[in-house]
């Protein structure tokens, strides 16, 4: 792979320069590749409309051509060029949840190019909230194709190191707008069928998009893992994700049982020579053994979960273990999205005590 040299643009994220943010927004115009900080995660952006541009993101990244993309926008004008027509329900979550955390699912116009969509019908569009990611894509003038900015399968950025640490060399600038929001990818929604599905749980939970559209399905992906030949809807459905180097196991069930099962399984492989961490919360890390005890939050607080969980995911990769136990979450509201992440970083791997 041909070494790019990164910039490395530092930006206010609160009042963006416009003098940087135009300066990055021409490297978009020029098909070349910008990684930059959303609410979610940080995205690595190309020009949605250029096969070439948006190539140069999955070589980038080492991701599966059949994963389709999310496209981004600064403007709801922008989506008239981009699906084929605007349903009831899609009017409805852009104006609950736009711009926001939410990717919804349309059919496509042709002007999408395949490499976008995986080769389906379908295309799947965000309008983020962050104003670095809004005044970039307004500045560029484009739509832009953005999956994280990560090494595929690898956990999501959620800071510009994170980018730096998988992708320098391998795109043209990244942005340092500071750590992100949410922390975790948007929540996905598939308006394509009479009735709505969530492909991915995310920062709008099923409950809100429920408040607002009534009857929404969970896809089946959602809590439990796909067929291998099943042609992905949604980036994230079917791959594993989010993974660090060390093997993740997650153990579920009465809370006294799993810090009993935590610690009985840190023992053994501690005997055999491994080196062990625990992703645990606030309330019980005090009474974990492992040589690496790391609390992504309170239980009161699942928000904050969310936004710690890959941070944490890459701290235990830099720490060095070779193992991780994690300690299950509650599946309310966001919690769904965290459970998500846990499963897939995890590779479905859970003890049930």
């Amino acid at each position: 792979m041909r070494v790019l040299k990164t910039e490395i643009l530092r930006i206010n994220p609160v009042q963006p320069e416009m003098d940087k943010i135009e300066y990055a927004a021409k490297v978009l115009r020029d098909n070349g590749t910008v990684a930059f900080p959303t609410e979610t995660v940080y995205g690595l952006g190309a020009n949605a409309l250029n096969e070439q541009a948006v190539h140069k993101i999955f070589h980038a990244k080492g991701r599966p051509a059949d994963n389709p993309l999310i496209i981004h926008i600064s403007d709801l004008i922008e989506l008239d060029k981009l699906v084929a027509g605007t349903t009831e329900t899609v009017q409805k979550l852009a104006s609950a949840f736009w711009p926001g955390p939410l990717t919804i699912i349309m059919k496509k116009s042709d002007i999408i190019p395949k490499i976008i969509t995986a080769g389906l019908d379908t295309v799947a569009v965000r309008f983020p909230s962050h104003s670095v990611a809004r005044s970039l894509i307004k500045a560029s003038g484009l739509p832009i194709a953005a999956p994280s900015a990560n090494s595929s399968g690898k956990p999501s950025p959620t800071i510009a190191q994170h980018v730096i640490d998988d992708l320098l060399g391998k795109v043209d600038m990244i942005i340092d707008g500071g750590p992100t929001e949410v922390g975790l990818e948007s929540t996905v929604i598939d308006t394509t069928d009479e009735i709505p599905v969530l492909l991915r749980p995310g920062g709008i939970t099923i409950e809100q998009l429920r408040n607002v559209l009534g009857e929404v399905h969970v896809d089946t992906a959602v809590t439990r893992e796909i067929d291998k030949s099943t042609i992905p809807r949604s980036p994230g459905m079917k791959y594993t994700h989010y993974a660090p180097n060390a093997q993740v196991i997650i153990i579920e069930g009465n809370r006294q049982k799993v810090i009993e099962t935590i610690n009985q399984m840190t023992e053994e492989k501690r005997s055999q020579g491994m080196k062990v961490g625990v992703m645990s919360v606030d309330e019980t890390a005090s009474l974990y053994h492992a040589h690496h005890v790391l609390s992504v939050g309170s239980e009161g607080n699942p928000q904050s979960i969310a936004a710690n969980l890959f941070h944490t995911l890459r701290k235990f990769d830099e720490l060095g273990v070779d193992i991780i136990y994690a300690q299950s979450v509650n599946e309310q509201g966001i919690g769904m999205a965290i459970r998500n992440r846990l499963n897939k970083a995890a590779g479905y791997n859970i003890v049930r005590v």
